[in-house]
């Protein structure tokens, strides 16, 4: 039987994740937005211990047992993921109190103002994405149970069918846990992607896929001479780059480009992934790793 360290399940309980310039989850992008607003401090005196990441839990099923279980998370944190974060700032105008959220995690090209009265200059509902085949709307408010909360509502529109989700973020205290619980929980989620976007946050580029058993494709899209690309193409495709298509190394650095990183880079990842996919036993592990955290923070 394998030592503890030699499998991914101890790796994995001692590993401490680095934050890596230009390969930023929502936990390094929140850093790094809170780093660049530093440069306000002259003009907004003060603005720089303001500023905070600020913890969230998705996909929240019963909202007022959440909110009113305790006044914050720390009473049932070992039933919670805290799978994302965003930046606030408390903020008033005149006795009023509001929040500036910022969250580059989710591609959100704007500070959402969130008043406590919801009246001007709350956002509330705003259009976050308005593609062909999907809208998505999101909307901030505090929660009336319990101000320490934040409730985002996301409704998602696709054609006649319309799906809502509710998380809460915690915006009452910074979240000093980010890198050792969040960026740690996402090394091991089970969808991947690697994604270019527009100054408005508009998906351009880029290739995803969810980890499942014997994953065997991925999808890749990027704009061309005629059109807009979308695709499916397999990973085996990928373990020797020597027999790739032509087709397939032209459609591969022209979402490169897009994307952009190097030369030949993505066509290097891919055979990277490819590679790891194919390792049955390390992606079992990886899938067994992702369900326990999923069912610890579920009670179960």
């Amino acid at each position: 039987m394998a030592a503890p360290d030699d499998n991914l399940h101890g790796f994995y309980q001692k590993y401490n994740p680095p934050i890596r310039p230009r390969k930023n989850t929502c936990v390094g992008l929140g850093m790094e937005v809170m780093k660049k607003l530093k440069v306000l401090e002259k003009d907004f005196p003060g603005i720089t211990k303001s500023m905070m990441l600020v913890s969230c839990d998705e996909n929240i099923q019963d909202l007022k047992d959440y909110a009113t279980s305790s006044p914050g998370p720390q009473g049932f944190l070992i039933e919670t993921e805290k799978d994302h974060v965003m930046v606030a700032i408390h903020v008033k105008i005149g006795d009023r109190a509001g929040v500036f959220l910022s969250d580059l995690g989710y591609h959100i090209a704007r500070v959402v103002t969130v008043m406590a009265d919801r009246c001007y200059p709350h956002t509330g509902w705003f259009t976050q994405s308005d593609q062909p085949h999907c809208r998505k709307d999101y909307n901030y408010q505090f929660n009336l149970h319990n101000n320490n909360y934040i409730e985002w509502h996301e409704r998602e529109t696709r054609g006649k069918v319309v799906k809502e989700r509710l998380s809460l973020v915690y915006v009452a205290k910074a979240y000093l846990s980010a890198v050792n619980v969040t960026e740690k929980r996402n090394l091991v989620w089970d969808l991947r992607s690697l994604l270019a976007r527009d100054p408005k946050g508009n998906l351009t580029a880029g290739i995803y896929f969810p980890l499942k058993p014997k994953t065997q494709e991925f999808t890749i899209f990027f704009d061309s001479n005629t059109g807009k690309q979308r695709k499916k193409l397999k990973f085996e495709t990928f373990l020797e780059l020597q027999k790739i298509p032509d087709a397939v190394v032209e459609e591969v650095d022209q979402c490169n480009d897009q994307l952009r990183l190097r030369d030949g880079e993505l066509l290097s990842i891919l055979k990277r992934l490819a590679h790891i996919m194919a390792e049955e036993e390390y992606m079992a592990e990886l899938l067994d790793v992702n369900s326990k955290i999923v069912q610890l923070s579920a009670g179960n």
